[in-house]
């Protein structure tokens, strides 16, 4: 699965190959999609979740000066013992999950939590693109600068129809096929709160990042 830097559809150039230190500031639930494998279809429902690299800045638009270079992919929301997203979790936070954290795992709790990111570039026949090759807890002794962007946060809980029309169109597109959406748009009205939780149960631990 590709994990991409994008950033309002535009094209850039891919961040340099290396490590870096990172922080999760975005979350968007996607919604249930239909995906194809191996000839195979399945309805999977999906989270996007964005983090920004601190250390890593640049002119995108002269009135606003620099800004950190952004990173995202989407993720199954599933914390099945063989799942993509426990694997990449259980990477991040450094320990593996019990059973009982497993069971309902609130992955609101990732939003402003460091890490380190490998990243490696991917050529395709359209274009070379900045790929998460593996994430990592942040190292002793290292400190992650504060966060830069504001958190963002898109869920089907509290829909906000101002946010996502903010969004680039195609996570916008993307999104506007789910039928979760079409609940959330034809419901009496958009929220505007923010989430408490996209699912499950908190679960804290002094020792873990989350």
């Amino acid at each position: 699965m590709a994990i991409i830097a994008e950033n309002n559809g535009q094209k850039r150039e891919p961040i340099p190959q290396g490590n870096y230190v990172a922080r999760c500031y975005q979350m968007i639930e996607i919604g249930t999609v239909k995906e194809e494998f191996e000839g195979v279809s399945k309805l999977a429902r999906k989270v996007r979740l964005g983090w920004e690299l601190p250390t890593e800045q640049r002119v995108f638009d002269e009135s606003k000066g620099e800004q950190p270079l952004v990173i995202s992919g989407e993720y199954t929301i599933s914390m099945h013992e063989k799942s993509k997203l426990r694997a990449f979790l259980q990477s991040w936070r450094g320990v593996a999950f019990s059973e009982d954290e497993a069971k309902a795992f609130d992955i609101t709790k990732l939003l402003g939590v460091p890490c380190m990111l490998n990243i490696i570039h991917k050529v395709t026949p359209n274009g070379t693109y900045s790929n998460i090759a593996s994430i990592s807890p942040m190292p002793k002794g290292l400190v992650c600068p504060a966060q830069i962007n504001p958190t963002f946060v898109l869920s089907y809980d509290a829909f906000d129809y101002t946010k996502f029309m903010d969004l680039p169109d195609f996570i916008k597109s993307k999104m506007e096929v789910t039928p979760e959406f079409k609940v959330a748009t034809t419901s009496s009205e958009a929220h505007e709160d923010e989430p408490q939780h996209l699912t499950g149960k908190d679960d804290e631990s002094d020792s873990l990042p989350f």
